[in-house]
């Protein structure tokens, strides 16, 4: 379904666009950071949080990293509530996703993961190239709700088609 070569790009992509993410909302007041603008988790910070939290859950699931301090979706958005600690988790957890993707090979990618969703509130079975899809997506989709609220707050992120990718 998916190479390895893929996930290192996704990685990256990751990184890169994370880093203008931080620094964009960085910009921006605690009060903007964390207003409530109807996304799902309401706000930039809150929106961020979920997402570090999303990919610690799915890489303690790959890589047996340890797994988030937030217990379950719901309180995702909370996990982390000061704005200096969330930038340094989010930069330390993305060197976690391009270390792992680093030495990723073909073969890891294959067969089938099991884990109890919580979500769905059972056990479930899929792919691994599929879930490694299904994280970097889900990276994207949130991105982009955190892109529009920076942007209704006057803030600006750089770019973020894939092909400007160095």
């Amino acid at each position: 379904m998916i190479t390895s070569e893929y996930v290192r790009i996704m990685a990256r992509y990751n990184e890169w666009q994370n880093k203008s993410t931080y620094e964009a909302a960085s910009l921006l007041s605690d009060e903007d950071r964390f207003k409530d603008q109807g996304a799902f988790f309401g706000s930039i910070h809150c929106t961020l949080s979920h997402l570090l939290w999303g990919d610690q859950i799915w890489m303690h699931r790959f890589a047996d990293t340890p797994k988030p301090q937030a217990d379950g979706i719901q309180a995702s958005a909370e996990m982390i509530l000061d704005w200096k600690e969330l930038c340094k988790e989010r930069k330390s957890f993305d060197d976690v996703i391009l270390n792992w993707s680093s030495s990723l090979t073909n073969q890891d990618l294959e067969g089938d993961l099991m884990w109890y969703s919580g979500a769905a509130k059972r056990d479930v079975i899929k792919p691994i190239g599929f879930l490694v899809t299904h994280m970097f997506n889900h990276q994207t989709h949130h991105r982009g709700q955190v892109h529009a609220m920076v942007t209704s707050c006057g803030g600006k992120i750089d770019d973020t088609d894939l092909f400007f990718l160095e």
